[in-house]
């Protein structure tokens, strides 16, 4: 559907009876949008895990294109017959991972997908409903609250603690009578709320009164305190601030969270992490990745940008192609035309051709595998308006959006390299044409059916395929780096992302009283 499109027709899930509640509560609302929400509730699951507790994450409704597969999910089987999963947010499956447990469509029950300025594809339990305008979502959300309360209380059955992420400001007071995830959440689940504010940001004093101000008092009573966080310097000077809050809104102050260094080495939630993305310097072996409206699963490139011999860079609007550049890599997009349309609005296409041209080497992930085709259909509207859009012509192929959405977790094995890679497709369209007789992968569904994956050039200097997680490998990235001319770290990443969990961990326990705030929990 078109952002003009019709309100959605909505059908929940089935919903369960559930006996008295297992887990206690505790919920951490934001002042404002990035003020470190998703990373301090991801270092409290870690730290109370490690304590032996059972805890679960949870998050009413995200808005990311950054998201994850899951296990579980309420979605028909492919056309092949394989089950289909579900999906989530990826700030949530860090906090699953978090926890030692796989993720859950229970964890964020609702997930908004932004395809446009007015409107997303909305994900109801791992389940794509179609494409939504902003002002008929705000209209229908209040329908999805028994599904986000069944899903809450699916996890507090299980769990001895359940650590509940708010979304935005929890102080949008003029959206609460529709609100599922922060205030009105909050009153429904009967749960106790945390504000967390950002010292890194500034205007902290404010942002926190101006909560309280905004609050009505029942809403004032359900806050337990405030935490300030992504504090730098000298704490004796903030001090008398924390006075004057707590004498404004009778909130105790719980404690300040220090800077953590160690966050750029965890998954980023959403696309405002690119305002500050993962560029590194210092390498020989120069990877650009254009900056498009709609970049989505953008910590794909998270693996390379922590290979000390490469230097990644993200090219914003008004850039041209840097004349040294190795590899162009094309991400995930949730509009693949609106997006090819940028590449020509900024030139970048031009910029790619030449790049190829001097034998410079691209590679295209889910989105960016449908751009470096002949064309891409959208016949129905799925993304946009309906109609065509030429590709790049790099790839003989040509790919039709349709309404079905593929989520699914696959084992393949890369053909130039022999190494196994682990990842997950979740795209909407397919792709034809001759040049998927050279495939970039093999997948292996493990009942012994193997199929070929992506595609490639004669001579391997393009290639793409919809799988998302492959530089995770640590194999296949060294080896494709050394077919790029430079020499791998062998970082195990996965034990990269291990450590900085539990360096989160550490860092949240040395700078709060854990027991206190697990006290506050209800």
């Amino acid at each position: 559907m078109t952002d003009s499109a019709p309100p959605i027709t909505l059908i929940l899930p089935p919903l369960l009876a559930h006996g008295p509640r297992r887990a206690r509560t505790l919920m951490i609302q934001g002042t404002a949008s990035d003020v470190g929400k998703s990373l301090f509730v991801a270092g409290l699951c870690r730290a109370y895990t490690r304590r032996g507790l059972v805890v679960r994450p949870f998050k009413a409704q995200n808005m990311s294109n950054n998201a994850a597969v899951t296990a579980d999910g309420d979605a028909p089987a492919d056309v092949a017959g394989k089950q289909q999963r579900g999906e989530i947010g990826r700030a949530q499956a860090l906090q699953a991972r978090a926890c030692g447990v796989a993720p859950s469509i229970h964890m964020n029950p609702v997930l908004l997908k932004p395809q446009s300025n007015v409107g997303s594809q909305v994900v109801l339990r791992g389940r794509s409903l179609g494409n939504c305008p902003a002002r008929v979502y705000h209209e229908m959300r209040q329908g999805l609250m028994p599904a986000v309360l069944d899903s809450f209380e699916r996890l507090c059955a299980e769990a001895d603690l359940v650590l509940v992420e708010g979304a935005g400001s929890g102080a949008e007071v003029y959206l609460r009578h529709c609100d599922i995830t922060n205030m009105h959440f909050a009153e429904r689940a009967n749960v106790p709320v945390i504000v967390l504010g950002d010292l890194d940001k500034g205007g902290t004093m404010a942002s926190l009164v101006g909560t309280w101000l905004l609050l009505d008092q029942a809403d004032r009573d359900r806050v337990v305190g405030y935490i300030v966080n992504k504090f730098r310097g000298d704490f004796s000077l903030f001090e008398p601030a924390c006075a004057t809050i707590t004498a404004h809104t009778s909130w105790p102050f719980l404690g300040m969270v220090r800077w953590f260094e160690g966050a750029a080495r965890l998954p980023a939630e959403d696309s405002l992490a690119l305002e500050r993305p993962a560029e590194t310097s210092g390498g020989t072996l120069n990877i650009v990745i254009p900056r498009l409206s709609r970049v989505a699963n953008f910590d794909d490139m998270d693996p390379l940008a922590a290979e000390p011999s490469v230097n990644l860079r993200w090219l914003n609007s008004g850039e041209p192609l840097p004349a040294n550049t190795d590899v162009v890599i094309l991400p995930g997009s949730k509009a693949t035309r609106a997006d090819l349309e940028v590449l020509r609005r900024e030139g970048w296409d031009i910029d790619i051709l030449a790049h190829v041209r001097r034998g410079g080497r691209v590679v295209g992930l889910c989105a960016g595998f449908q751009m470096l085709g002949r064309v891409v259909r959208d016949p129905l509207g799925i993304e946009g308006a309906p109609g065509e859009t030429a590709g790049l012509g790099l790839l003989d192929l040509e790919t039709e959006i349709s309404g079905d959405k593929r989520l699914i977790e696959i084992v393949a094995q890369e053909q130039q390299s022999g190494c196994r890679v682990t990842g997950y497709e979740m795209h909407m369209g397919r792709t034809t044409g001759a040049g998927l007789a050279r495939p970039w992968l093999l997948l292996d569904d493990g009942a012994g059916d193997v199929r070929a994956e992506g595609a490639m050039t004669a001579d391997g200097r393009v290639m793409g395929g919809y799988v998302h997680g492959i530089f995770g490998a640590d194999a296949f990235r060294a080896h494709w780096l050394a077919q790029v001319g430079v020499q791998a770290a062998h970082i195990d990443f996965e034990a990269r992302i291990e450590s900085a969990l539990n360096a989160l961990a550490d860092h949240v326990e040395s700078c709060l009283d854990l027991d206190a705030l697990l006290a506050l929990a209800k």
